[in-house]
């Protein structure tokens, strides 16, 4: 089905949400928003929208409310929501999917996204969505089930890929990148996650960033590494995840205080540190220096 044979609600929130990310032209991106249905990935009403402070309910049941620009709750007792479109719009064009591609989509909930990028890498592309809750990775599959070139795995997705993936894309906040997805980003391909560190309230780590940004790592020949920062971001912290080394967040604190993150331009991964990086530890680090 052509963009233009698509209900016109979505064809018209297609557009909105294109251009309130600063996308001026991306037609297979409008073409997968608008075809793939945003109430078949978020369960029956009565629906929930968040504010980013409270939930409260949509005074409609009518499927078109959702075609908006909105967080709308999937588990609301844990935070974990169907993110905002324009965001994510903003964040797959910057990744530039293409047709065949091989495809890791991260904490993918009940799918929606991972829609929106199997659309994108077509019949002959692959999409692995994994999620860590059970109930959402069930969800997932049956929402996804008319498509054959996605699979879904319930794990913990900071293992995953396990083999090279042409684009690595997580939707959950962490403190670094895991080895799985370094190792596993094939040359030439894409890596986008938020990095940050989590906030606290009485002294506990609580579920959402304090401060964390989209950092995105593309792999260069001779294992080389671009990185830049997109844009500041919101996101659900990662779950099950080991506590951090000492000084870690301290360090991520300070080096997002120093308003430096713009300058960044590439990643250094298994090698000795070098001066003057924008944050880095022993194994990994991100640097001022161009690759």
């Amino acid at each position: 089905m052509a963009f233009g044979d698509e209900p016109i609600h979505r064809q018209i929130y297609a557009r909105q949400i294109l251009a309130k990310a600063g996308v001026a032209k991306d037609d297979r991106l409008l073409a997968a928003f608008a075809k793939v249905a945003r109430e078949d990935f978020i369960g029956p009403p009565p629906w929930v929208l968040s504010d980013f402070q409270n939930y409260r309910q949509l005074a409609s049941e009518d499927p078109i409310v959702l075609y908006q620009d909105i967080l709308v709750g999937l588990d609301t007792a844990r935070g974990v929501n169907n993110g905002m479109p324009s965001l994510h719009v903003g964040a797959i064009h910057a990744l530039g999917v293409r047709e065949g591609e091989v495809v890791a989509h991260l904490g993918a909930g009940s799918g929606y996204y991972s829609a929106i990028l199997a659309e994108l890498v077509g019949p002959s592309g692959k999409v692995v969505a994994v999620e860590y809750d059970e109930a959402l990775a069930q969800q997932a599959r049956e929402n996804l089930g008319a498509y054959s070139n996605v699979e879904v795995v319930t794990g913990d997705a900071t293992d995953w890929p396990k083999e090279d993936a042409d684009v690595i894309y997580a939707n959950f906040a962490l403190d670094h990148p895991p080895e799985a997805w370094i190792e596993n980003l094939a040359v030439s391909g894409r890596l986008l996650f938020p990095l940050g560190f989590p906030g606290t309230e009485g002294g506990r780590r609580n579920s959402f960033t304090r401060a964390a940004a989209f950092l995105m790592i593309d792999r260069r020949a001779g294992n080389r590494f671009g990185a830049r920062f997109l844009q500041p971001v919101s996101f659900v912290w990662a779950e099950g995840q080991k506590p951090a080394p000492v000084g870690r967040h301290e360090g991520l604190e300070q080096a997002f205080r120093s308003r430096r993150g713009y300058q960044v331009r590439s990643f250094r991964w298994q090698e000795p540190p070098t001066a003057g990086e924008w944050y880095g530890e022993e194994d990994w680090g991100l640097s001022f220096d161009e690759v």
